[in-house]
């Protein structure tokens, strides 16, 4: 196990009608800026649960974060919290609308570009607090410092960091009226989230690898249930804890991580507007399968565990266990190829020049260069 320092600062609020506790979470006459996406929390009854628990306090609401939220749009927000000398942020939404209210949050105390923050290297804690409602599983994002930020104008999409949410609330009943194909998206995202943690090497530390298999195991065995009826609420709160337990930094203690997956996917968000969770499932198989070298004996670990794979040769039990992560992405509705979605070779030298350009190189040996990312997109043509 690698040495590691951990803290998570987060308080986590979960079950029923937990959203009338607000007023014990956030201090009287704070004046409380409200961040929302695109109106479906007024359809599921979150935001009147939200302004009756608010109703003693200064409140200023913002709408319209998107999906991959924008620094076009959140500069209009960074605005609106500055002019109404907001001092509090409470996002309600799925991660884009948490991950943009980070930005948001940092932003209303900068007096430069909120795309200066995205870029800066550190991590950014000179932010206004923030609490978060999380409607839609998938990100992991009202449980870390994590933030996912595009900008329309270069078409660029990049990871940055700043404050934990103080709090987060999950209650599984918001989520019973998600459309089916966002559960699909997040259960897709959660599953990836953990093995960028876990598909590495193995031999570093038991106990996470049993942790992540034990999310992995869940989304496997949950997913066909959430299919059939999302309004189990045991069912969907498993889900729920699943995506936060996912990326909190509770299975990355002392392993290395990979995240090649996901840098890639962000291109292809950023190039063709395909959902976040989607481009996962396009590109993690062809991760897999071009680092099976470095990543063999993991896949093998992996295969039998999850999947129960226990015969064959070692190039055929790993061919099965990446199979068998596809057939479960497709399981979930959702295409698995570049080709399904009108995507090829232009794009595939794009993202290429991009990582070159950039001088990055990601995976846990930090071997997956610009070159090899194409190679990846070649092999989910």
């Amino acid at each position: 196990m690698y040495n590691f320092s951990f803290q998570n600062p987060t308080k986590l609020i979960v079950g029923k009608n937990m959203i009338a506790r607000l007023p014990q979470e956030i201090p009287a006459g704070k004046r409380i800026l409200l961040t929302f996406g695109g109106g479906s929390v007024k359809k599921n009854g979150v935001y009147e649960q939200v302004k009756e628990a608010l109703k003693d306090y200064a409140t200023v609401e913002f709408w319209g974060i998107e999906p991959n939220p924008t620094v076009e749009t959140l500069r209009e927000a960074i605005a609106l919290g500055k002019k109404e000398k907001v001092d509090f942020l409470l996002a309600v939404g799925g991660g884009s609308v948490l991950d943009g209210s980070k930005l948001v949050a940092a932003g209303i105390l900068y007096d430069g570009d909120a795309w200066d923050l995205v870029n800066t290297p550190e991590p950014v804690t000179h932010t206004v607090p923030m609490g978060t409602i999380i409607t839609l599983p998938a990100t992991g994002s009202e449980m870390n410092n994590n933030a996912v930020i595009s900008r329309k104008a270069t078409k660029e999409k990049l990871p940055s960091n700043y404050n934990n949410p103080l709090f987060s609330i999950l209650d599984p009943q918001v989520a019973f009226s998600l459309p089916a194909n966002q559960i699909a998206y997040g259960i897709a995202d959660t599953f990836v989230h953990v093995m960028e943690q876990y598909m590495t090497v193995t031999g570093v530390s038991q106990l996470m690898d049993r942790w992540a298999e034990g999310i992995l195991y869940t989304l496997v065995d949950i997913a066909p249930k959430l299919k059939e009826n999302q309004r189990d609420y045991n069912v969907m709160a498993d889900f729920m804890l699943a995506a936060t337990m996912a990326q909190n930094g509770f299975i990355s203690m002392g392993v290395p991580q990979d995240w090649a997956t996901h840098m890639i996917g962000h291109e292809l968000t950023a190039l063709h507007g395909l959902s976040h969770g989607h481009t996962l499932v396009i590109v993690l198989p062809g991760t897999m399968s071009v680092m099976r070298e470095s990543k063999g004996d993991k896949i093998l670990q992996y295969g039998e565990r999850i999947w129960g794979i226990t015969e064959g040769s070692r190039e055929e039990r790993i061919d099965q266990a990446i199979a068998k992560t596809e057939e479960f992405f497709r399981s979930l509705g959702l295409t698995t190829r570049l080709s399904e979605e009108g995507i090829g070779e232009e794009t595939i030298r794009e993202i290429e020049d991009r990582f070159n350009k950039r001088n990055v190189a990601f995976g846990e040996g930090k071997n997956i260069t610009g070159a090899v990312a194409a190679q990846i997109l070649r092999e989910r043509l």
